[in-house]
């Protein structure tokens, strides 16, 4: 029987995982079987642009953290070696890195399953998700949009008041002199 002192230190690390699974709005789980020191390296920082956490995990320890979440629909890939990415600022930055890097490494990186809000996501909706632009990318196609229309405006009043012989600096110099 394990003593008090591991089965403590476990504990902690089970709630501590449960509240970072709980707490992030997305997460993936991957196969990393092979991955080499620098691709792993290079992976890394680019999860760490992109405001995302990863780490390895022990098996038991993550079907205990997503079973306490109601998650039991994880548990048929919790196998083999697992690692975690999860994201609490953009939800889509891990399903995006994670499926940029499993195209690129092929059978090395897999991406195993993935949740989001709470709910196990098919492959199928993990792999749209991770078509999507950056929440940055989206917030600027929102306000170019936006911005479009004024844009446009301010364009074509410019051209009226040169058709008409006057300058937009003109108002400017008369009210200097």
């Amino acid at each position: 029987m394990p003593n008090a002192k591991v089965l403590s230190e476990k504990e902690a690390i089970v709630a501590a995982l449960t509240e970072r699974i709980q707490s992030s709005g997305s997460g993936v789980l991957v196969d990393y079987k092979g991955i080499t020191v620098a691709q792993d390296t290079e992976l890394r920082a680019e999860l760490r642009k992109n405001d995302v956490e990863y780490s390895v995990v022990k098996n038991t320890l993550v079907r205990f953290a997503l079973d306490r979440l109601g998650m039991e629909g994880l548990d048929h890939v919790l196998h083999g070696t697992t690692s975690i990415a999860t994201a609490k600022g953009d939800p889509i930055a891990p399903f995006r890195v994670c499926k940029q890097y499993s195209d690129k490494l092929g059978d090395v990186f897999s991406i195993k399953a993935g949740y989001m809000d709470g709910k196990v996501l098919t492959d199928a909706e993990m792999n749209a998700i991770a078509e999507l632009p950056s929440k940055d990318a989206l917030y600027a196609k929102v306000l170019g949009t936006m911005l479009a229309p004024i844009t446009s405006l301010a364009v074509c009043l410019g051209q009226i008041l040169e058709q008409k012989g006057g300058s937009v600096a003109a108002p400017e110099a008369e009210a200097a002199e």
